[in-house]
């Protein structure tokens, strides 16, 4: 959804044209969030996808509209059809867009929805939206798996930050994908690190790593905290922690062993079920499969 606007940064300090389609309402449906943006240069470039399907060619004419005449234009698109291979949905649900064309002074406004430091506000004509920060994802210990996490939770739209004090594993080439590689202890830089908005793994297999990350964990209003590991080794940190002066009911926080029970064997297969736990405990959900339950999908 954001990296849309590392292009449009791009190319507004290039001093390329373009206009943005922005998703600014959806009834009755959720093909994406508010605020998803397609992206179209006038030398024919396009970058973004809202979830129209065939209706994305209506999205880029109305955009090569704007491109040549500078003109605001709403436009509500209506996945009401029936017919399958135009797309539609058969329930009623509509769309609706603002088709504008920034100026070379969003280009960092883009460059700061990018990074997801803080709160951007994005105005254009009545339409007012908040990016919020990014959801923040901490992981000790600088594995293969948090290889995984980072690249997998860098797609989910999370900053992912790597903690690890030994140098020859907290690298950016192990690490790839990680937005920061903290080479410290966990408890010299958690304290100040975790938030309501911060979810923490520990993946280290090493009392040393998992101990102290786990009681600044405990400590704090971290949402999600995750624990890597054996039956075995899940006791044996519960049991040291409780000597330590935590109670059930804290220790009750941990997720361990971590991750939702997809039969996963891969690095990547773990990392995936990790971030779907996730994704399951900031909605509200448990992880069933969709077909096992009536509610809404999303």
């Amino acid at each position: 959804m954001r990296e849309v606007f590392a292009t449009v940064a791009r190319w507004l300090d290039a001093g390329v044209p373009c206009a943005l389609a922005t998703l600014v309402e959806l009834r009755d449906a959720k093909t994406a969030p508010i605020g998803t943006t397609v992206a179209v240069a006038d030398d024919g470039r396009i970058v973004g996808n809202i979830g129209a399907g065939c209706y994305e060619a209506e999205i880029i004419e109305s955009a090569q509209r704007t491109l040549a005449d500078g003109v605001l234009r709403p436009l509500d698109i209506s996945l009401d059809s029936d017919d399958e291979l135009r797309g539609g949905t058969g329930c009623g649900a509509t769309m609706c867009l603002l088709i504008w064309r920034p100026g070379c002074a969003f280009a960092d406004d883009a460059r700061a929805i990018v990074a997801g430091d803080h709160a951007v506000t994005l105005n254009v004509g009545t339409f007012e939206y908040v990016f919020p920060p990014k959801d923040r994802l901490i992981l000790i210990g600088a594995t293969s798996l948090a290889a995984d996490l980072a690249a997998i939770g860098r797609r989910m739209d999370m900053r992912v930050t790597v903690v690890d004090p030994r140098p020859a594993f907290a690298t950016p080439e192990r690490i790839a994908d990680a937005h920061a590689i903290v080479r410290e202890w966990p408890d010299d830089y958690l304290p100040l690190a975790l938030s309501s908005d911060t979810a923490i793994v520990v993946l280290s297999h090493d009392p040393k790593f998992d101990l102290p990350a786990l009681r600044c964990a405990l400590r704090s209003n971290a949402p999600y905290i995750g624990l890597l590991g054996s039956r075995r080794a899940q006791a044996s940190r519960r049991k040291a922690l409780r000597a330590q002066g935590f109670d059930d009911a804290a220790i009750a926080r941990i997720r361990g062993p971590v991750g939702l029970d997809i039969g996963g064997v891969t690095t990547a297969e773990t990392a995936i079920s990790i971030l779907a736990e996730i994704v399951a405990q900031r909605s509200g959900r448990d992880g069933r499969p969709l077909q096992a339950h009536e509610g809404a999908i999303h």
